[in-house]
């Protein structure tokens, strides 16, 4: 069984800036290296709105639909936003999927995460070993995108899918300062740090050996927003 995917980036910026780069629908394909455009369709009875969204590859466009609803207050100051989609293209690697971003105000800035699952669109085999590898590091690579311009205010068109070559500049995005798996219960309590290039890790004091883990890895999708269960089809 393939494990959803999960990426996690702590981003020093104010909730309120990283809510409008992620929830603007101009704004997101430009970090997003996953959408080319996203374009509101019509608001949904239940709250949240239906969209259409595109990712132009050189010689095809994938297209398909879907919907979200955000909460923007929370009672524990988190927000969160639920997301459905579908396409009915068949060319697409990612059929039916659901999913959620999740907003953590910390005390220097925003924890954002997001998990998600999708059917497979060209089989089970193909994607366990090939294509959810490449949709969660494209996730992460997005994530980096949009904490550089959340950050620094560098545009993320400076910074487009080719500059994952330029190895030599340090301030380009990079998949690997994102966390890739939730924390253990255990974990949650400590806040994550950065290495000198970065990297999100887990907190260990210093001059102390990891411990053994003992309890079960936390499923992504139990993190889900209940808002998730109660959003419309695409």
């Amino acid at each position: 069984m393939t494990a959803p995917i999960y990426v996690e980036t702590h981003v020093r910026a104010p909730l309120d800036r990283v809510w409008e780069l992620t929830q603007d629908t101009d704004l997101h394909p430009r970090w997003d290296a996953r959408f080319s455009r996203i374009t509101p369709v019509e608001e949904l009875a239940g709250g949240g709105y239906r969209f259409r969204y595109e990712l132009r590859l050189p010689l095809h466009t994938l297209a398909g639909t879907g919907t979200s609803l955000g909460e923007r207050h929370r009672p524990d100051g988190t927000r969160t936003s639920a997301l459905r989609f579908t396409t009915p293209d068949r060319l697409s690697p990612l059929g039916p999927g659901r999913g959620y971003w999740r907003y953590v105000p910390t005390a220097d800035g925003v924890t954002f995460v997001t998990g998600y699952d999708y059917a497979p669109g060209w089989g089970r085999l193909l994607d366990r070993l090939v294509l959810r590898r490449v949709v969660g590091w494209l996730t992460a690579w997005s994530f980096d995108r949009l904490r550089i311009w959340a950050e620094t205010g560098t545009e993320p068109e400076r910074w487009p899918l080719t500059s994952v070559l330029a190895v030599w500049r340090p301030d380009r995005p990079r998949a690997s300062r994102c966390r890739r798996a939730p924390l253990r219960t255990a974990d949650r309590a400590d806040p994550p740090t950065r290495d000198a290039r970065g990297a999100a890790h887990g907190p260990r004091p210093p001059g102390t050996r990891r411990r053994p883990r003992t309890d079960p890895a936390p499923s992504v999708m139990d993190d889900a927003p209940a808002t998730l269960d109660q959003l419309e089809a695409p």
